[in-house]
């Protein structure tokens, strides 16, 4: 079972607000979570992010692969630390002509 940590969006049309949850991989994003890590607010002026940092850390040391949104959150909360190497980038540079 592929278990990961995400967003799971909340709120009305135009107003979101997203619960940052542990979920396995093959399920709906709004679908049914195994645990709710907390919760993030990207309206409020700044954005509001809550995160219960001894429950993300127990997770993480479990093995659960968090989401790039949700790895930037956890970055800024302080709960991980950026690593020297990068992850890939999604999209290929562009090659110089000659």
């Amino acid at each position: 079972m592929a278990v990961k940590m995400r967003l799971t969006r909340l709120g009305d049309k135009k107003s979101p607000t997203y619960r940052i949850v542990v979920v396995d991989s093959r399920k709906a994003r709004d679908g049914e979570y195994i645990d709710k890590i907390g919760h993030y607010n990207p309206t409020a002026q700044p954005a509001e992010v809550v995160i219960d940092t001894e429950k993300a850390k127990d997770w993480l040391a479990k093995g659960v692969q968090p989401t790039e949104t949700v790895r930037s959150l956890l970055l800024n909360a302080g709960v991980i630390e950026k690593s020297e190497k990068l992850s890939p980038s999604k999209t290929n540079p562009k090659k110089k002509k000659k």
